[in-house]
């Protein structure tokens, strides 16, 4: 990067963690370090729930995964905005009737201490490890394309997070969201501004669109139902319908957003405002990969986008090798750059088989250089049995680094971090809180003063992210991120929201069977993900009807006696 990106990225991340230092003084207990006072507007609770979620994965893997599978990942957000009307009515007057810290308060009150620690250990263990993946994204992929040392960009990334949220609690976050999210709208827009503007002379945005859809990029809709299809509409409607609910009604790092509104209807239009956006900025932002796979027809793309394993090549045995295959795909490329300028011509004056023709003949040279993808990571395998084969999460900032002017180039560097840091201090934020409110105010310390707590849950913010950080640095390689962070929520969130579902719904049902139901139910999903090929968004609908099934089943043999909570 030039000296111009760098002070772009300084001044990016120095303004963000200082804004929300700034606006989050003066907090003297627990409830302002943890709920932020009542205090924070509609539309900063929209932004807010947006930016926890939208993690540097959402804005490094999405467009990868768009530009290897087309837009039918954006399926999996359908069933989000009728989660987010459902939450509405059920939770949310539930929440701040009883004014709770967390969502597992309510547990307690309705159950039991048992099932109320259960529940906020599963958060916990899902979301500790999701802080570290969170983390350990960005920080790999700037890694690899920036020869910069993972472990200090873990370290960097972290300890800016730790420092701001530990200092400002839950108002600096919901605060430096609002900054995180304009430089991250601001930033995705232009660079795919700058994809069309980077494309032939004669060809436009609608143009590309044409493209991506004749080459099968733009498969927003599929309405084959299959349980082993990852995204469909029913699994996207059904299964993401249940993912939403549970993540956005259970998980402590979106509830810990909306309960600190200044009032019920506060939280209710943060919410309707959350799913009127989601569905269409993740749209765009998937829309930006299609772009890029339309530009890299007429640009040559990499063999492979991961500059490090390519380097390892280079030096290698197996370099001549390597060097063969490169000249190969330049052939292919020249070849598919003639047909991908017939496409376009043909798709302008509608000759409909001429169009056909070409789009044939650019798939057959797309799988020819497929099969020169797989020769090139059989040859990073043999070189080095740990090479990263998949390369999704770096297609995009790939492009960011040979193509964009200097200056942009550190902006959306910027973006990443943001991302990285606007879901890092939600997710510390959402942790201090359960271990504080749920554990050790429960468990250890009932009687401890009010400074004791803001101590307490200054030090746990603080512990917390030095658990991700460490779990960043140990991170596997994990394919396309954004599919590895879902998969591990869908592990656990079916359970979760099981339980709720039983507390606001079945009032018959008590602690004892729910929780009983819920391990069993947990060990089930487990096992269904170990032994079986389901798509990881069915587990959501399974583990709920499982707890609430397993909770009357339990309930019916139960000795009398314990049927009070």
């Amino acid at each position: 990067m030039s000296q111009l990106d760098w002070i772009v990225l300084l001044l990016s991340l120095v303004s963000i963690a200082g804004y929300g230092i700034y606006k989050s003084r003066g907090q003297k207990n627990m409830e302002t370090y943890l709920k932020g006072d009542h205090s924070i507007p509609w539309f900063m609770v929209g932004l807010s729930i947006m930016a926890t979620q939208a993690s540097a994965i959402t804005f490094l893997s999405a467009p990868g995964q768009a530009y290897t599978d087309g837009m039918r990942f954006v399926q999996y957000y359908f069933g989000l905005p009728i989660a987010m009307v459902v939450l509405s009515i059920f939770f949310l007057p539930i929440y701040h009737k009883l004014n709770v810290y967390t969502a597992y308060e309510f547990l307690e009150s309705r159950f039991d201490q048992k099932t109320r620690v259960f529940t906020s250990l599963l958060f916990l263990t899902q979301r500790g490890l999701a802080s570290g993946l969170t983390l350990y994204a960005p920080s790999l992929i700037l890694s690899a394309l920036l020869g910069w040392n993972i472990y200090y960009t873990n370290l960097f990334i972290g300890g800016i997070v730790i420092i701001y949220t530990v200092v400002g609690g839950s108002k600096a976050v919901s605060y430096t969201h609002l900054q995180q999210m304009t430089i991250i709208f601001i930033g995705m827009f232009l660079a795919g501004f700058m994809i069309v503007k980077l494309l032939p002379d004669n060809m436009g945005f609608t143009d590309a669109i044409k493209m991506g859809g004749k080459l099968g990029k733009m498969n927003v809709i599929d309405l084959t139902f299959d349980w082993n299809n990852k995204y469909n509409l029913w699994s996207g409607i059904i299964g993401g319908f249940f993912l939403a609910l549970s993540y956005f009604g259970t998980d402590q790092s979106q509830v810990s957003r909306y309960i600190s509104a200044k009032d019920l209807r506060q939280s209710r239009l943060g919410l309707i405002m959350n799913g009127f956006v989601k569905v269409p900025m993740q749209f765009l932002i998937l829309l930006i990969g299609v772009l890029l796979f339309v530009f890299y027809q007429f640009k040559q793309a990499p063999v492979f986008f991961n500059n490090n394993e390519t380097t390892k090549l280079e030096n290698s045995i197996y370099k001549e090798e390597w060097k063969q295959i490169q000249e190969k795909n330049n052939t292919l490329f020249e070849q598919k750059k003639q047909d991908a300028t017939l496409l376009q011509t043909s798709l302008k004056q509608g000759n409909e088989d001429a169009a056909n023709q070409a789009t044939a003949a650019i798939n057959s040279l797309e799988k020819e250089q497929q099969a020169l993808r797989k020769a090139a990571t059989d040859l990073m395998k043999k070189n080095d049995p740990k090479a990263e084969i998949n390369d999704t999460n770096y297609i995009f900032l790939r492009f960011v680094i040979d193509y964009l002017p200097h200056g942009l180039i550190g902006l959306l560097i910027a973006v990443i971090f943001a991302a990285s840091m606007q879901s890092k201090s939600a997710e510390l934020n959402a942790l201090a809180s359960c271990s504080i409110v749920d554990i050790y105010k429960r468990s250890f310390k009932k009687d401890g003063s009010e400074a004791h707590y803001l101590l307490a849950s200054k030090i746990s913010t603080a512990l917390w992210g030095c658990y991700a950080i460490f779990v960043a640095m140990f991170a596997n390689k994990l394919g396309s991120l954004i599919e590895a962070v879902n998969v591990l929520g869908s592990l656990f969130y079916g359970t979760i929201l099981g339980i709720f579902l039983v507390a606001f719904f079945f009032k018959k049902l008590v602690g004892s069977s729910t929780f009983y139901a819920a391990v069993i139910a947990e060990i089930i999903v487990l096992l269904l993900y170990f032994y079986s090929d389901i798509s990881f968004l069915w587990f959501n609908l399974v583990g709920s009807v499982l707890v609430i099934g397993f909770s009357f089943l339990i309930q019916l043999v139960l000795p009398k006696n314990n049927h009070a909570n």
